[in-house]
């Protein structure tokens, strides 16, 4: 096979790969938004039946006791699956970026249509093309983020309703250990979502371990380096000079 020939089969190879990781960054998508209706729909369904139960004869303690547990544990499980598939969408983008690097060099007139990556953050180019920044803000507009909301609501009134049940305090007193348990239970949800995306997003962790010394030969290169053609070698590190290498032969002493 000719040179003209491998590069027509690796650029039908690379269209297809695109394809490929744009259907699955779709389908990831539809996921999330099938799994938060999913929850959402039976929150909704819950509060529905609250207030049937409400305005009967019959005693509300058992249903409640029963339902909210259900829904959250519900609600935890959508929001795990929603960070999952929003790092799957975030890596996904990151790899057409790189695709969509490639195709901009095939001809010039192609710089017109792809946008220069231009920068050292490769996930702010990969989150720039749908309109989202890569920051820890903008986890509070995610659809994760919008179930930890309802589920931290829905923990923190299960927890007033047990305190109103269990201890003799008053509607401020159950109202304050509401509030404090929804905000703790959200806080706890963040928290989550940001250990699990920094590593992709390259944010600094928020618990210092202790690690390694990096090796002397790494390069800095290797950090914040804008998004490379695939077809592009790898950028080649230089022995120190004191490293010579030697060809090892069978029954030789490469020290003698």
């Amino acid at each position: 096979m000719d040179e003209h020939a491998r590069q027509q089969a690796f650029v039908t190879a690379l269209v297809t790969e695109h394809f490929v990781q744009a259907s699955a960054r779709a389908a990831t998508i539809t996921e999330s938004n099938g799994r938060a209706a999913i929850y959402l729909s039976a929150v909704s369904s819950g509060l529905v039946a609250f207030g049937f139960l409400a305005q009967g004869p019959g005693r509300l303690d058992p249903f409640v006791a029963a339902v909210l547990p259900a829904l959250f544990i519900l609600g935890i499980f959508t929001f795990i699956r929603l960070v999952q598939t929003s790092i799957e969408a975030a890596v996904l983008s990151l790899q057409i970026q790189r695709i969509r690097g490639y195709y901009r060099t095939l001809v010039p007139e192609a710089q017109q249509f792809f946008d220069a990556p231009g920068t050292h953050d490769a996930l702010a180019v990969a989150m720039a093309t749908s309109g989202n920044r890569a920051s820890p803000v903008e986890m509070l507009f995610t659809a994760a983020s919008m179930i930890a909301a309802v589920n931290s609501i829905l923990g923190g009134a299960g927890l007033a309703l047990l305190a109103g049940t269990i201890t003799p305090l008053g509607s401020a007193g159950v109202l304050a250990i509401g509030a404090v348990g929804t905000v703790t239970v959200f806080g706890l949800h963040l928290l989550y979502g940001y250990r699990r995306a920094a590593p992709t997003a390259g944010w600094p962790p928020l618990m210092v371990r202790r690690r390694l010394p990096p090796p002397p030969h790494a390069s800095e290169s290797t950090q914040d380096s804008p998004l490379a053609s695939p077809l592009q070698p790898a950028a080649r590190t230089e022995q120190p000079p004191n490293l010579a290498l030697v060809e090892q032969r069978p029954g030789t002493d490469p020290d003698a």
